[in-house]
């Protein structure tokens, strides 16, 4: 593949854990503005030269990094506008709640032994009390005096642990106008009560939220499983995929008169994968749930399955146990070989997948997926049509500080799966670390944007940049 070389030029310098790069047009402007959701609670957008607060929900944001402010996958996760924004005011929000802290799931490490069955059939038990904490996804109005105000709650999501909830979670479907809603597999590792490919449960999914359609439901329960749901809530519901492991969001890409989908799922120990699709049948909640009642398997003929907790990308799940007199002879175990069996004719094949571990000279070693964008802008030639992706930090002892990695790859006419090619960046970040934590466009994917943290510890404010990624 053609060797690119970018451009990343500062937009905002000193802004604490970017998770979410949105644009749109507020009611009465006429500039496509850059919003910036941060993990901490704050909205920013970009307005004449300098940064402006949106909307502030920290004290509604779940404590992070616990007592040493380390590393934490929880707090505001999701921001999108309504297609209609522009008219009606309406964005929504999905965020780990204050106040809602329990003791975990799982008392003891979670990892797989093929030898121990117990192991392999775990079961959340007590999941009124032992879960790790709530996050809510809310509908707010942007008022006619410039003021944000909560409208009501659509789902309130009881998490096993305090990993894998997803990131930039919301996202419109210009297909159908709906709100998408993607869940991470609930956390820990290896997904250890398989929620990703239970019909029932919420986690590890791609969900369709009717948000046009009123459920008079303000205050629906917390739950786990979509069989816990007033009706009214379930009937607003849709399935797309599951089999998903963690998740930065889906992004589409027009192509002609249809649009084709990209889905990064970020692996376990061995690749990381980003899938694409165009077609695809999404199942009623209320269907799946008469399925599950009547004890028959749904009609799946166009479901999407990404194949985790069985596959993970191209790869049937493994457990890497170390050779420590030399690590490129580290013996590899499928983890789940009956699951891997069962799901292989069921899910997609992935677009690409990058190993954590490549010796190749042109690649690099992966950490973990953390943003896919199709690039449609003209100012990068050797870009325009491709896909776009982020990982959060190479694994090469050469990179100290830590850097993260910019990389594209392309849809292949035989839809086989696709090598990708890393591009380099000229931005000197000196002494600094430098993880690339999220990705964004504008509204036609002309730019791209690209969040970066300092450290990833919590606590460690103002250490984000926002970038725009030029020629």
């Amino acid at each position: 593949m053609i060797k690119v070389k970018v451009s990343l030029r500062p937009i905002v310098n000193r802004i604490n854990l970017p998770t979410v790069l949105k644009t749109t047009i507020l009611p009465g402007d006429s500039i496509e503005r850059l919003f910036i959701a941060t993990q901490v609670g704050e909205i920013f957008y970009i307005g004449n030269g300098d940064i402006r607060t949106f909307l502030d929900i920290r004290p509604q944001i779940i404590k992070l990094g616990g007592s040493g402010g380390g590393y934490d996958e929880r707090g505001l996760l999701g921001l999108a506008f309504h297609p209609k924004f522009y008219y009606n005011g309406l964005f929504y929000l999905h965020y780990s709640v204050a106040g809602t802290r329990g003791p975990g799931a799982l008392p003891e490490s979670s990892n797989p032994n093929p030898c121990d069955p117990k192991t392999l059939n775990r079961r959340w038990i007590n999941r009124e009390t032992q879960y790790d904490h709530i996050d809510t996804v809310e509908e707010w109005i942007l008022q006619s005096n410039g003021q944000p105000l909560k409208r009501r709650t659509l789902l309130n999501l009881r998490r096993p642990f305090s990993n894998h909830n997803g990131v930039n979670s919301l996202n419109f479907s210009p297909e159908t106008g709906k709100l998408i809603l993607t869940t991470g597999d609930g956390g820990s590792g290896y997904d250890p009560f398989n929620l990703s490919q239970d019909d029932m449960e919420i986690a590890g999914k791609i969900i369709e939220v009717d948000v046009d359609r009123n459920t008079s439901s303000y205050n629906p329960p917390v739950v786990t499983r979509f069989n816990e749901l007033p009706a009214p809530i379930q009937e607003t519901l849709t399935v797309i995929a599951k089999g998903v492991r963690n998740i930065p969001g889906i992004s589409f890409q027009r192509y002609y008169n249809q649009y084709i989908k990209y889905v990064g799922n970020v692996g376990q120990d061995l690749v990381e994968s980003i899938f694409s699709f165009v077609h695809y049948k999404p199942i009623p909640v209320t269907q799946l749930i008469q399925a599950s009642l009547m004890r028959f398997e749904p009609d799946q003929e166009g479901f999407i399955n990404f194949g985790w907790r069985g596959w993970e990308g191209a790869f049937p799940t493994s457990i890497i146990r170390d050779c420590s007199a030399n690590q490129t002879l580290a013996e590899k175990t499928i983890a789940y070989y009956n699951e891997a069996i069962k799901t292989s004719v069921k899910r997609i094949q992935p677009l690409t997948s990058y190993f954590h571990n490549d010796p190749r000279p042109d690649k690099f070693g992966g950490t973990a997926l953390t943003g896919v964008q199709p690039y449609m802008g003209k100012e990068i030639p050797a870009l325009t049509g491709s896909v776009v992706f982020t990982d959060l930090a190479r694994k090469e002892e050469s990179e100290t500080p830590v850097r993260g990695v910019l990389a594209y790859t392309r849809v292949r006419t035989d839809c086989k799966l696709n090598d990708f090619s890393v591009v380099e960046t000229d931005y000197d970040f000196g002494s600094q670390s430098a993880y690339y934590v999220n990705l964004g466009t504008n509204l036609d994917q002309t730019r791209l944007y690209l969040g970066v943290y300092g450290s990833m510890k919590v606590t460690d404010f103002n250490k984000g940049t926002v970038f725009e990624i030029a020629p």
